[in-house]
């Protein structure tokens, strides 16, 4: 199939009366001014399904509809096309046979496209069609730069291997032709493309190791240029408006850079180690904007109940986890929620990590004394509805937020425990008074992300011994004899059987008896008394359900769990 005749999609659907000649015109003229692909324009309008463009097109053109969410490709040959073609025609090289190349097509009626892609491939090529989101996520897979990454280190350690070289001027270039920017922002685009939600650079003695966490779990590149860790850590300090003399101290800071069309904020954070100064980035993209409560994955009853709290007009609301675990996207979603006209909302950060239009939000700053303590004394004289504190971190802060939520003021916020039960226990070992904690705290809710199995390469699992013990003691011979699965490793997840993350969320709503034992100072009894509550049911168990469901696996159960 090296040659095509022009094929009329629009026509295609028209003669086939699955879309009427108003609709096409209609789609013709947004395509015109938008520049998308007329079936893209299409499904964006609402005239057809995506799953029923793509099983119409296969059987028109004769070609096979590909799901590339199950298909095993060898990354090796997808490479065989540039990724920039790759994106450009929105293609993909599937397999290598004598006689042809198979190509996947999001829009296989692209002439101009299939003929571009033979020149450049100078093989023929038989044409199947693919689903575009699916078809840009494989190549933002696939596509990695980690050898370029290499290349550009290479290439910066050859440069500083200058006598007469002037580290200062490298850092403040500002000529995106120079290494250390190229490197930089390759380093930035790989980062995106993956998911990758930290940077961290780390100079050992003799590698530069540069590590990505892609969801919750780092993935490591070692270079030998280990020279390049000072040019790189200097001009991230240059954009972060960091110190570039101090060596010695640690030092924070952010800027925002442009990657991929994405607005990124980047929160630097240097430490000096052995052999020079170790940088994590934390990556925030702002371009996407918070979630909704829908979007972040809580469960139904769940969600049903948190709701209710937040709408409650005072009182306060706590998410709990360990660093990482989606505190901050759950507080921004709830925040989302509540941001309307007639509600007054201030949240008090270190530091602010989306900005949300009509709220007021403050930064903390403690080197001027500007602390969670004092800005929220002045937040609320500033007459707000909500007060959101980035996290409860001594007892003036936890006092003066439970205060506030006895007087008339809804208080979100966060705190650092392992489940719900102990945090409210927490707080008390804080120094807060425990009928002050009584009185304001209407809910907790404790989460964790787990790892979602891989969909390619899921397979069957069955427990071992030691897990086969542990679920017969937790759930009893049920959860002992259900089926579940793992993933074998594949090019979709990098090797690693996940991809993705999934939310897993306990609620505790604070009862009388709960109170009680609050205002007694009766950890045991509150304790007792949470366990006893009917709607509370601990995190492992939610786990183990999305592990019951096939979505996760054992390991992230028994990880949740902290033992088995």
């Amino acid at each position: 199939m090296s040659a095509r005749k022009k094929v009329r999609i629009g026509d295609l659907l028209v003669d086939n009366k699955i879309i009427s000649e108003g609709q096409l015109n209609t789609a013709l003229t947004e395509q015109k001014k938008t520049g998308r692909r007329l079936g893209r324009t299409l499904i964006e309008l609402g005239y057809i399904d995506e799953d029923r463009l793509l099983l119409f097109l296969s059987q028109q053109l004769n070609i096979p509809n590909i799901d590339l969410r199950t298909y095993k490709f060898n990354p090796d040959i997808v490479r065989l096309l540039p990724e920039t073609h790759a994106r450009r025609y929105r293609a993909i090289v599937l397999d290598d046979k004598p006689e042809a190349l198979l190509v996947g097509m999001a829009d296989p009626g692209d002439i101009f496209g299939f003929d571009e892609l033979t020149r450049i491939l100078k093989r023929p090529i038989n044409q199947a069609v693919v689903r575009e989101s699916d078809l840009l996520r494989t190549i933002d897979g696939v596509y990695r730069r980690t050898a370029e990454i290499t290349t550009l280190a290479e290439e910066l350690g050859q440069e500083l291997s200058g006598h007469d070289f002037d580290l200062a001027n490298l850092g403040q270039t500002e000529d995106t032709d120079a290494p250390v920017f190229k490197l930089l922002h390759t380093l930035f685009k790989d980062a995106v493309q993956v998911g990758a939600s930290d940077i961290h650079i780390e100079p050992d003695e003799k590698v530069l190791r540069i590590r990505m966490r892609i969801d919750g779990v780092l993935q490591e590149q070692i270079m030998n240029e280990k020279r390049v860790a000072p040019a790189l850590v200097l001009r991230l300090k240059l954009m972060a408006g960091l110190d570039i003399s101090e060596k010695r101290l640690p030092q924070d800071g952010r800027f925002n850079i442009k990657v991929k069309d994405k607005s990124i904020d980047a929160r630097v954070s240097t430490l000096p180690v052995s052999f020079g100064e170790a940088v994590v980035m934390r990556l925030l993209d702002q371009s996407g904007g918070a979630l909704n409560l829908e979007q972040i994955g809580m469960p139904p009853e769940i969600l049903q109940r948190f709701r209710r709290q937040i709408h409650h007009p005072h009182g306060m609301v706590l998410v709990t986890g360990p660093t990482g675990s989606g505190k901050t996207t759950t507080l921004y979603s709830a925040l989302t929620e509540l941001n309307q006209p007639e509600i007054k909302i201030i949240t008090v950060e270190d530091p602010v990590e989306y900005r949300l239009p009509r709220i007021s939000q403050v930064q903390v700053h403690t080197k001027i004394g500007l602390t969670f303590a004092s800005v929220l004394r002045t937040a609320l004289r500033q007459d707000p509805d909500i007060v959101l504190i980035g996290e409860m971190r001594d007892q003036e802060t936890a006092e003066i937020g439970l205060r506030a939520a006895m007087t008339g003021h809804l208080v979100l916020s966060t705190l650092h425990t392992n489940d719900a039960i102990a945090t409210a226990n927490r707080l008390i070992d804080m120094g807060a008074e425990g009928y002050l904690v009584a009185a304001a705290l209407r809910a907790i809710i404790a989460q964790r992300l787990v790892r979602r199995i891989c969909t390619t390469c899921a397979q069957p699992y069955t427990p071992d011994t030691q897990e086969h013990a542990w679920l017969s003691a937790t759930v009893g011979p049920e959860g002992a004899t259900a089926s579940y699965r793992r993933g074998a490793g594949c090019p979709h997840c990098n090797n690693t059987g996940y991809r993705g993350r999934v939310g897993v969320y306990e609620f505790l709503e604070l009862d009388e008896a709960m109170a009680e034992g609050l205002r007694s100072n009766d950890s045991n009894a509150f304790t007792a008394a949470a366990k006893a509550s009917p709607g509370y049911r601990p995190l492992v168990l939610c786990a183990l359900d999305y592990a019951r469901q096939g979505l996760t696996t054992l390991e992230e159960v028994f990880r949740v769990a902290g033992e088995i």
